[in-house]
């Protein structure tokens, strides 16, 4: 496949920082992100449109609607030149949208009881397929709204090679950075978007709902950061509207836009899409917060999360209002060669004690670890890549406890060390072959490989774990690793401490390329300007 280079970080600040400076005002108090009232005019698209978890036959199609209305979209099949194909008359063996005739699809009404927010699913489509997506709402009296155009294209079919691409990352507006005139906006979105992806994987921290986005902050280095801001991002998210309220404005943001419109995204979500290294159960402290009981907050956060991602998990698609109580943890087939299992490392998650406990606690919790096991072992792809909101043997301290698995320990494995063990175990007694982990979180770059010669549990085949970010976020890092399960840090690389995403050199995204017939697999973790920091190719095990 063609690699285009990653564009130079003047030509993205002068187009970005144009465009944003012209459109989006900086003021204290702008007017509240959720519309209200019946709608007076033609319905349009405040946060853009999205596709999801798109696989080699189906997609989900979102967006979010002004005011009442019901979601439709139109698919458009594509040629290898980008051109739409024209309607030549169906044939017999062709699949829905081949024969170069729309695909028209009708989805459910947007109303306030999800923040004006709709999704689609689409099913049937063929495989290695591009489509140019039209999305729109009408209106009660069938009047159309604002179109928005969008592209995705479905993964590799059986009888192709099976090549593509795919980025990932994590941490976006965090530390108080949020969207920025003055350097473009989220700017490492753009650089992304430039590589044209297959997809993106979120590894979490979607939004900072504990972090409040201020006018200004300033920076490590004196210099000042000057933020858009909206009413909903002023303080701590609490209340429902406070947690959309985040996920709205991140949508302002140009580059994300610009972004969903083309790249289908894979999302799971980790702490600050409630708050702070939370735990179900836990009591906060905090005084921001009149609202201590983190199960309410989690469940306010998680609507919010839901409403705002173009998930596929059935239970969210089943008959009703298409938001009912889903399952974060799933399965995304990306054709012959590549599987990607999204981990919720959050909702089964236990207490951060210090992680030195004689029996196994809950990280995955056993449902999702028994699930995760099974899929690995029925998993035909070459390649299958697990997508986890925390890193595996980085040390993530919490006060007196531990965030993440690591104990900070180098013995044998205790506390939820335990459980990552016996996945471990499984996936080599299930003879489970190219398990890669990628990750984000700890808001620094790196790469690490493990082994069974260097540790002390040792019932394990050598992996790979590389993890990505922030960005759009404070630096941090790096942390200490943990010896239990043997990793080698094989690169890493930090920004200042609360670095700034200003200068683009602390913020870090992964580049991943698989081969035709999954021959490779080279990854590439690159900041926020385009320039490459590390490169590794992995081979197959047949």
């Amino acid at each position: 496949m063609d690699r285009s280079p990653a564009p130079n970080r003047r030509t993205v600040l002068r187009g970005a920082a144009a465009a944003l400076a012209s459109t989006l005002p900086v003021a204290a108090h702008a007017a509240p992100v959720v519309p209200a009232g019946p709608a007076t005019s033609r319905l349009t698209l405040p946060s853009g449109l999205q596709t999801g978890d798109v696989t080699s036959s189906s997609a989900v199609l979102w967006s979010r609607s002004s005011a009442d209305g019901r979601l439709h979209a139109v698919l458009h099949a594509l040629d290898a030149d980008g051109r739409r194909l024209t309607s030549g008359g169906r044939r017999r063996g062709r699949e829905a949208g081949e024969d170069g005739r729309p695909i028209r699809l009708r989805g459910p009404w947007a109303t306030a009881d999800t923040d004006f927010t709709a999704r689609i699913s689409a099913d049937g489509l063929p495989a290695g397929t591009a489509f140019e997506t039209e999305l729109f709402f009408e209106d009660e009296n069938g009047r159309r709204g604002e179109v928005g155009i969008g592209r995705f294209s479905t993964a590799p079919g059986r009888r192709s090679d099976g090549a593509q691409t795919f980025v990932w990352t994590a941490d976006t507006a965090g530390q108080g950075y949020g969207i920025n005139p003055d350097v473009g906006g989220m700017f490492g979105y753009e650089t992304m978007r430039s590589l044209a992806p297959d997809f993106l994987l979120h590894a979490g921290d979607t939004v900072y709902a504990d972090g409040p986005i201020a006018e200004t902050l300033e920076e490590p280095d004196g210099a000042v950061w000057r933020n858009v801001v909206t009413e909903e991002v002023a303080k701590v998210a609490e209340t429902l509207r406070e947690f959309r309220g985040r996920h709205a404005y991140n949508l302002m943001d140009e580059n994300i836009r610009a972004m969903n419109a083309e790249v289908p995204v894979i999302a799971t979500w980790d702490d600050h899409e409630t708050t702070n290294n939370w735990w179900p159960g836990e009591i906060l402290e905090d005084d921001r917060y009149t609202v201590r009981d983190v199960d309410v907050l989690a469940a306010r956060g998680r609507r919010a999360w839901q409403e705002y991602q173009p998930i596929a998990e059935s239970r969210a698609l089943s008959p009703g209002t298409g938001f009912e109580p889903q399952r974060i943890h799933r399965r995304i087939e990306r054709g012959p060669d590549l599987d990607v299992f999204v981990l919720d490392m959050r909702t089964h998650k236990g207490e951060n004690t210090d992680g030195l406990e004689q029996r196994s606690t809950p990280m995955l919790g056993e449902e999702q670890l028994q699930w995760l096991l099974q899929g690995l072992r029925r998993s035909q792809a070459t390649w299958k890549v697990i997508l986890a909101d925390l890193p595996l043997g980085i040390v993530v301290p919490d006060g007196e406890g531990q965030e993440s698995i690591a104990n900070a320990q180098d013995g044998a494995p205790l506390g939820r060390e335990l459980e990552l063990a016996r996945l471990l175990a499984g996936i080599k007694h299930q003879r489970t072959r190219n398990v890669v982990f990628l990750t984000g979180d700890v808001h620094y770059c790196a790469a690490h490989h493990y082994s069974p010669e260097r540790a002390a549990f040792t019932d394990f085949d050598p992996f790979w774990e590389f993890v990505a970010g922030p960005i759009n976020a404070g630096s941090f890092g790096p942390n200490e690793m943990d010896g239990t399960f043997g990793p080698r840090v094989d690169f890493q690389k930090a920004g200042p401490a609360m670095g700034s995403p200003r200068d683009g050199t602390g913020q870090f995204f992964g580049r991943v390329e698989v081969a035709p017939q999954g021959e490779a697999f080279t990854v590439e973790l690159i900041d926020a300007n385009g320039d490459v920091q590390y490169t590794r190719t992995l081979t197959p095990q047949r």
